[in-house]
């Protein structure tokens, strides 16, 4: 069985990214400043050993790192736009640490292959001033000009993952992840992303529902099946385009956000008055173009919106209804954690 690390392993993505490589027969080696709360996949699920530790601090990434044949940087201190925007600082600082000391941790231990997972955050935002958004080329990224701080810290990842990959001799592989969605994900607390907050949002209210702006914005959305599978996909390529190159994992789907609330309101059988109220928005349109994906990989994500959302309404709608606060949620303003 050979050792797998992923990091991040506490969270959404992680965790359904260790459950499905687990299954595959590797030994899996989680570590995330968490342990998967009681919404997510739980540690058990997904991994052989669970490390609790703080990935920002280099000692610990040495650690969960050694003997592991392949290592997938996961951990991020992140959430949806309302966190993104209210967090630059606390984003910058702890994932700049976080993704520097997994890599050279993963140099000094001779690691065979290392994913790191990026986001269409990277994308400049003059190129998405418009809601009816060009799909973003993965060429698109410079000039860079990303809209905040966690796009900014993703670009500066992939050029050290990329140089690291020339400099050592190391096996680099990267994708841009597009607005990930699906059960067993944040859906309150204020890091939760826009499809799970207006399932949530849906799911309790009988009378109104707020969105943020005017609901014109656009976006695409992948459900995290087909995330799973593009990134192993990505990692096992031989592609000689697939080294130390940020491809993008997405759809091609584009949806306004007040088009997305009302296909979940008919799933679940609601007509909602939508209230239109202030609150961060994030870029005016974003698309993936995913056509390095389907020449490089000859593959593209199968789950159509509606089936995705059906899915993780459903999951979200089970919570929401045995949760004391009702799945309230506000925007979070984290305090610096010290190391």
């Amino acid at each position: 069985m050979k050792r797998v690390c992923v990091t991040g392993a506490g969270g959404f993505i992680g965790s359904h990214l260790a459950k499905r490589l687990r299954g595959m027969g590797y030994y899996i080696v989680g570590a995330d400043w968490k342990h998967p709360d009681s919404d997510c996949i739980r540690a058990d699920e997904s991994c052989d050993e669970f490390h609790l530790v703080d990935l920002r601090k280099y000692d610990n990434c040495l650690r969960v790192t050694a003997g592991c044949a392949h290592v997938y940087q996961l951990a991020a201190d992140m959430g949806g736009m309302g966190f993104i925007q209210s967090n630059h600082s606390a984003c910058i600082f702890n994932n700049s640490l976080i993704n520097l000391h997994v890599l050279e941790a993963c140099r000094v231990n001779e690691v065979d292959r290392v994913f790191y997972s990026s986001s269409a955050c990277v994308y400049p935002e003059h190129l998405q001033l418009d809601e009816r958004a060009i799909g973003l080329k993965e060429s698109h990224a410079w000039p860079a000009k990303p809209q905040d701080a966690y796009g900014l810290e993703k670009l500066f990842a992939e050029e050290a993952y990329a140089h690291y990959g020339r400099d050592f001799g190391m096996t680099i592989r990267m994708a841009r992840f597009h607005n990930v969605y699906g059960p067993y994900g944040t859906w309150k607390g204020g890091r939760e992303k826009a499809p799970a907050a207006l399932c949530r949002k849906i799911a309790v209210s009988d009378d109104a529902l707020e969105i943020w702006g005017d609901g014109e914005q656009t976006r695409s959305f992948i459900y995290i099946d087909d995330l799973v599978e593009g990134v192993l996909r990505v990692m096992f390529g031989d592609d000689p385009r697939l080294q130390g190159v940020a491809i993008n994992i997405g759809t091609e789907e584009l949806v306004s956000i007040n088009d997305l609330a009302n296909e979940i309101m008919r799933i679940a059988s609601k007509r909602l008055r939508v209230v239109h109220a202030p609150g961060p928005e994030g870029v005016r349109g974003r698309n993936s173009d995913n056509s390095m994906m389907r020449d490089v990989l000859g593959w593209e994500p199968t789950t159509s919106l509606r089936n995705g959302l059906e899915r993780t309404y459903e999951w979200i709608k089970s919570r929401a209804s045995n949760d004391p606060s009702h799945g309230r949620s506000e925007v979070v303003r984290q305090e610096m954690i010290p190391l």
